[in-house]
């Protein structure tokens, strides 16, 4: 349609009873009405094919997920998952065995990965079913987000590290 301006997502993952799993969410949640009303912000679980459903049609799609790499609590990583794959390895905590890498990875051959695709991983300290975010990941909330409206908006990013 003429004029229609593309679609722009952000989809915050993870599980919000298992720690520091709900950092994706938590984000997406601190997003909502911080930026356009036409950036849709999403949560999700982090099932692989709704996952898809979830980007079909996006010219930019931002996801945010913890991660287990190795790396110390709230560590931020940013991955263009356009020009290079995400570490498998360091994407296991999805509770239905097909998660955010493999979903990438099958948008990518379906030829149905947005243009622009960019994912912020945080890494997870304890995933104990019923715990709060830990303090570092909880710290890192707000600094993904910030980073995440000055990226969509085409501000400058904030200070702070963030592994790219």
């Amino acid at each position: 349609m003429a004029g229609e301006r593309p679609r722009c997502v952000v989809i915050g993952i993870g599980n919000p009873d298992r720690g520091d799993d709900a950092v994706g969410r938590r984000v997406a949640q601190r997003l909502a009405g911080t930026v356009s009303p036409e950036v849709e912000i999403l949560e999700h679980d982090g099932e692989a094919t709704s996952l898809l459903a979830c980007m079909e049609g996006a010219a930019a799609a931002w996801l945010i997920d913890a991660c287990v790499s190795g790396k110390p609590a709230g560590t931020v990583q940013r991955f263009d998952v356009t020009a290079t794959p995400l570490p498998q390895d360091a994407f296991n905590l999805s509770t239905h065995g097909f998660g955010l890498a493999e979903a990438i990875e099958l948008a990518r051959a379906l030829d149905q990965l947005p243009p622009r695709c960019v994912v912020y991983a945080v890494e997870a300290g304890s995933v104990v079913a019923g715990a709060p975010l830990s303090p570092a990941v909880s710290a890192a909330v707000d600094a993904v987000g910030a980073r995440l409206r000055a990226e969509i908006t085409g501000a400058d990013a904030p200070e702070g590290r963030i592994d790219a």
